[in-house]
């Protein structure tokens, strides 16, 4: 059977999150394989538009 007895833990009890963290974009935008993997992205994208204008 369920324990029903027990009240349920209401949302803003839970823990909140350290106030040192960093948050947010900039934070994301440094993390090195994010930037590698956008590198990459970036390369190809040039590598095809400098393919397109001169190649074709």
């Amino acid at each position: 059977m369920l324990d029903t007895s027990r009240e349920p833990v209401p949302a803003s009890a839970e823990a909140p999150a350290p106030a040192d963290e960093p948050k947010g974009c900039l934070f994301a935008l440094s993390q090195p394989p994010l930037m590698i993997f956008l590198g990459v992205i970036g390369c190809l994208l040039l590598l095809a538009s400098l393919h397109d204008l001169f190649v074709l």
